[in-house]
């Protein structure tokens, strides 16, 4: 219920459309009860061959009712729809800003298809939160008092039948299926997000699926997901419809009782026969805002679900992002980077990834971070980026903790190249000022010399994901990237390693050279180029083993002794 009421704030932020389509709802509403009543009564009255004044005007109102009706109808849907637009517009930027700033925390616990369907499935689910939750039962409320005021002016018996039928059709029968929806819930939406996963993974791998000769049992599984869905849909179709079957079915019996006990009172001389037919079209037209009530349950839960799983994603970090913004942001001067006591642990890991790690890399400084796979590298990257909340411990950028520095600020002052480079489609150039639009053309031409990348062109188009350009051209491309970006830290994980001896020498030297006064880590692997770092921590199981310079550890013959003469032994 809490997620809705969010939902009922964003709808609020467009107070004027929703004041004025509930207005013109009821207006509507009220027009077409009062256009059938004076039907009836110009019925009753035609039978009695009035004057013809008096058929005039009584034709005249009804078409006036009816121009009436139809243009409160047509506001009344361009301002309720026009609220529940900007109100899907605002939640998916809500959401969306959300999911950007805990991108790697969710894509370890949600499946990327699952995502997509929950900022795409759900948000659009919620459109009927307000047309078909939120509105119809205020319209109906205020039609129906307006109704039952007018009505009481002729005969209170209707006036108690009506009031019966509203609670009936409007309340019981509603309840009732709520009651029967709670046991009968609907997974449509998880069938949904699973349809949606599958969909995109078998995009993403086709490939290999091709290759391993899996596609017909992937398409299968497709299939299989699509069927499901389907049929979840087809059983909510057809639960709506029974439920508005049953609603039409007691309303159309209130207004048989209201014909009967009529003609009982007209018989009784308690009530003039002139206005029987009014009453029994005024009861026809008003149960027309109850009917859909039997809907309601549906909707409602739909929508709930559908907020319980938009709020699910992002509900656990709100506490962090009021502290995140503590700190507006940081200089653009090289930073010192502390880390005192760090551990971390993965969510649902029970393994630390990271153990009491203390270290201190002074600002302009070049630091190489070395040791096998698993030892805790590129996740100490992450978590000097802020990806992840650190479990225990603390990292300082320049004294101030990184906890507290807005992401923003933190990304848009830092050079990241990571072991997996995203690249859009598009143009060599429209990579490279991803960032920055600073550049020339030919100095960005010089960038590519540089990152030995001279036989490209900045026209030259690059496809989704770089599916043109080799594993050592995204490095280069990227290293390239980062340069164009211009801040002052650095963070490189595994910027070398497609590259043969002889490119990766040169891209290091382009780095030395472009990052002379900057703060650079370097997470590698491979040991060769690291002569010239001011320093090397080497890690293993998540913990630092080693520190030192290239010679100092060489000469320690220690754990990092032992790694450069496995690889010596390796590149023989």
């Amino acid at each position: 219920m809490k997620e809705l009421i969010g939902i009922v704030g964003f709808i609020m932020m467009k107070k004027k459309d929703v004041i004025l389509s509930i207005v013109f709802g009821y207006l509507a509403g009220v027009t077409a009860v009062g256009l059938f009543a004076a039907n009836g009564y110009l019925i009753s009255r035609a039978a009695l061959e009035p004057p013809l004044y008096v058929l005039i005007t009584m034709v005249a109102v009804v078409k006036i009712g009816s121009f009436l009706r139809g243009l409160s109808r047509y506001a009344e849907r361009y301002y309720s729809h026009r609220a529940t637009f900007t109100m899907l517009s605002d939640v998916r930027v809500y959401f969306y800003e959300r999911l950007e700033l805990h991108a790697p925390r969710l894509f370890q616990q949600y499946r990327s298809g699952d995502l997509l369907a929950r900022i795409v499935g759900d948000v659009e689910s919620l459109q009927n939160f307000f047309l078909r939750v939120l509105y119809p039962p205020i319209i109906m409320i205020m039609v129906f008092v307006s109704t039952i005021v007018f009505v009481s002016f002729y005969s209170i018996s209707i006036v108690i039948l009506l009031m019966c039928g509203l609670f009936l059709t409007g309340l019981i029968i509603p309840v009732w299926f709520a009651k029967q929806q709670k046991k009968t819930s609907s997974k449509i939406r998880e069938e949904r997000a699973y349809l949606s996963s599958e969909v995109t993974e078998w995009f993403h791998g086709f490939r290999e699926l091709k290759i391993h000769q899996k596609l017909e049992e992937k398409e299968q599984q497709l299939l299989s997901a699509s069927d499901a869905y389907i049929k979840e849909q087809q059983r909510e179709g057809i639960q709506s419809s029974n439920n508005q079957s049953i609603n039409l079915a007691f309303s159309l019996f209130i207004s048989w009782s209201v014909l009967a006990v009529g003609a009982f009172l007209v018989a009784n001389g308690d009530l003039d026969g002139l206005f029987l037919a009014m009453l029994v079209m005024v009861s026809l037209t008003v149960f027309e805002h109850s009917t859909p009530m039997a809907a309601f349950p549906i909707y409602y839960e739909d929508s709930e679900r559908a907020a319980k799983r938009l709020y699910s994603v992002v509900e656990k970090d709100q506490e962090k992002e009021s502290l995140s913004k503590e700190v507006n942001g940081i200089s653009n001067d090289a930073p010192s980077i502390e880390l005192k006591q760090l551990n971390f642990t993965f969510p649902d890991e029970h393994r630390n990834a990271l153990n009491h790690v203390n270290l201190f890399l002074p600002a302009g400084s070049k630091t190489a971070i070395v040791g096998p796979s698993g030892s805790g590298k590129s996740t100490l990257l992450q978590l000097i980026l802020n990806l992840y909340p650190v479990t225990e411990g603390e990292i300082y950028l320049s004294g101030v903790p990184v906890s507290h520095i807005e992401q923003e600020s933190l990304w848009k002052r830092t050079n990241v190249v990571l072991q997996e480079n995203h690249f859009f489609f598009g143009t060599i150039k429209e990579n490279l000022l991803l960032s920055t639009d600073l550049w020339s053309d030919e100095q960005l031409q010089q960038l590519l010399q540089d990152a030995d990348l001279a036989g490209f062109s900045l026209s030259d188009q690059v496809m989704e994901k770089g599916q043109n350009l080799s594993g050592g051209e995204k490095q280069r491309l990227a290293m390239a990237r980062a340069i164009a970006k211009g801040a002052s830290l650095w963070l490189l994980d595994e910027p070398t390693s497609s590259l043969d001896s002889w490119t990766e020498r040169r891209l290091y030297d382009l780095l030395y050279h472009r990052a002379k006064n900057d703060t650079v880590v370097v997470v590698s692997h491979r040991l060769a180029g690291l002569e010239l770092m001011d320093q090397i921590i080497v890690m293993d199981q998540g913990k630092v083993v080693e520190n030192g310079t290239f010679t100092e550890l060489l000469e320690a013959k220690g754990y990092f002794y032992k790694l450069k003469q496995v690889e010596k032994v390796i590149l023989q």
